[in-house]
């Protein structure tokens, strides 16, 4: 299937902006509305929501369960097989961005505060409420919460991210389309995704992408309002975090405005410097020989029961923790793979398909598994150990655990700080990134559009988060990542065909290329040989004297 290289952008200006009318109204329409619905209704707001969760989870949990699975398997195929030699942009593409500053933005964008806030709560909580070993040996139950938190926070979140973010760079750079969700669709939908079907596909994807940041911002802001009140004794409340969201928002645009080489690139690198001076600091004043051992053996622990994790669904017990552990999190990470997999698209050109997914898949899941290693593995042997504190808070609040954490430490002030401070970088750089990410696909996919452009994303992503903040805390929050990424997960299945095919038939068409290339070289080679001979025999019937034709026979005059 070839491209319709004369259609022509589906983007006009309106009011001096540079959009895609029926994707960014339609956007709009859904953001005002969920946004008054959640103010006017705040009761039946909060009861549909938890209909709908319920509904979600218990009837499409299998859904995120076998797509999470399925993405693994596609990314380890396209890395691994023939097609892992394509380079991002063609044979002669070069990287934009340093190995260095490319991983930093694309951790970044894609960890967020998510690696602060639950690296000690999730293993906590897993372990005050079993999923599966409910009266074994606390040991036993440490390890699985463990594994868990590895789980939630591993591999299957950075499939996700890889198929999208693959699908994105490759369409974009390879076949020069727009970087917009509708392009990967082009081998199954072709010239259609200029049309509703595109549009549909774009609306769907920036929806989910507001409402994922939304999520991230309300745990992060939440943390941070936490953060102030135990270090400096300001006050947690709705005020102050509404507060703390106009001042990220504030940031965040300025970042924005600034573009991708300069402000995002500077909070991606200031993010990973700040987290790996925690982490040294950690290591260095905490149990190092223990942190070592202990992510040694939780990878161990994480690879023995990684399939029988990766497809419980709970389906012989009957309960639902699911509902607020494993399936929740699918859907945050699917409702944040438009983001981030249009973010790590845009800045990986130049990278091979097999470079491009070991990194994004493997290098993350395992900084992250030292990360929760070091905190969760360290507060679980305390806890085992008799020291109940780290339970206390987390049963108060999950955003004060990490500051109870650092009083266990010389230096807390320093570390307590440095917290601080990757929170905020972390919430900043995602809603920078989001703003940046949303305004492209909005656009039509146009990369350079004018800047105010994002400022109104900015904007957007602060107001839903102070909105379903006031509306119904971090549960509506929660809800509706749940809700929103079920439809996505469907599409993303959708994806790994469409890029398979993309790549397949793009592949198929080069090899006979080259094929041709090869039987014209022979052909060539062959007729110079043969001219070659020709001269040879001509030379040898010429005299070297003379300069004439020998007779070698009188018969011959």
């Amino acid at each position: 299937m070839s491209i319709k290289v004369s259609r022509e952008e589906p983007t006009s200006k309106f009011l001096g902006l540079v959009v895609n009318k029926t994707v960014f109204f339609a956007t709009i329409a859904v953001i005002v509305f969920t946004v008054g619905f959640t103010l006017l209704f705040q009761e039946e707001a909060d009861y549909y929501f938890g209909i709908a969760q319920t509904a979600v989870s218990a009837h499409g949990g299998w859904i995120y369960t076998l797509s999470v699975n399925l993405f693994i398997v596609f990314c380890l195929y396209m890395a691994l097989s023939k097609f892992g030699a394509i380079r991002i942009g063609g044979k002669n593409a070069k990287p934009e961005f340093s190995l260095w500053a490319w991983f930093a933005m694309l951790f970044s964008a894609g960890i967020g505060n998510g690696l602060v806030l639950f690296s000690i709560a999730d293993p906590v909580r897993d372990f005050l409420n079993p999923p599966r070993l409910a009266g074994e040996e606390p040991a036993l139950i440490a390890q699985e919460a463990i594994n868990f938190s590895f789980l939630h926070h591993g591999i299957h979140g950075w499939a996700i991210y890889s198929v999208v973010g693959l699908s994105l760079a490759y369409f974009t750079f390879n076949r020069k389309m727009p970087l917009t969700l509708r392009s990967v669709f082009y081998p199954i939908l072709g010239n259609r995704i200029y049309g509703w079907m595109g549009d549909v596909i774009d609306i769907m994807a920036v929806i989910t992408t507001l409402f994922g940041l939304a999520t991230t911002i309300g745990f992060g802001v939440g943390q941070i309002n936490s953060g102030f009140t135990h270090v400096f004794g300001i006050p947690s409340s709705l005020f102050y975090q509404v507060i703390i969201i106009l001042a990220v928002t504030l940031a965040a645009t300025i970042s924005a405005f600034s573009g991708v080489n300069k402000g995002v690139q500077m909070l991606s690198k200031l993010n990973v410097r700040v987290a790996s001076a925690i982490f040294l600091l950690v290591l260095i004043l905490g149990p190092t020989t223990f942190i070592f051992k202990s992510y040694i053996q939780n990878i161990g622990s994480y690879l023995v029961h990684f399939v029988d994790m990766s497809t419980w669904t709970e389906s012989l017990r009957g309960t639902d923790w699911q509902k607020t552990r494993t399936i929740m999190y699918w859907g945050w990470w699917i409702s944040w793979s438009p983001f981030v997999g249009t973010f790590i698209a845009r800045i990986s050109k130049g990278r091979t398909i097999k470079e491009f997914i070991l990194c994004v898949l493997i290098l993350p899941a395992l900084v992250t598994f030292l990360w929760f290693s070091a905190f969760g593995g360290t507060t679980m042997r305390d806890i085992l150990l008799g020291d109940t504190a780290m339970i206390a808070a987390v049963n108060d609040n999950i955003s004060t655990a990490l500051y109870v954490f650092f009083d266990k430490f010389p230096l807390a002030v320093v570390l307590k700080s440095l917290g601080l401070i990757l929170i905020c970088s972390f919430i900043i750089t995602s809603a920078d990134s989001g703003a940046i990410v949303v305004d492209s696909i909005t656009s039509g996919g146009r990369l350079k559009t004018p800047k105010y452009q994002r400022v109104i994303w900015a904007i957007s992503i602060g107001i839903i988060a102070s909105v379903l903040m006031y509306g119904g805390g971090l549960n509506a929050l929660q809800t509706v990542v749940t809700i929103s990424g079920l439809p996505f997960a469907i599409l993303l299945v959708m994806m790994c065909f469409s890029l398979y095919s993309g790549v397949k038939e793009d592949t198929e068409k080069a090899e006979r290329k080259e094929k041709l290339a090869e039987r014209e070289s022979y052909r060539k080679n062959i007729l110079n040989l043969v001219n070659k001979e020709r001269e040879e025999k001509n030379l040898e019937r010429i005299d070297p004297d003379t300069k004439t034709e020998k007779i070698s026979d009188p018969t011959d005059l």
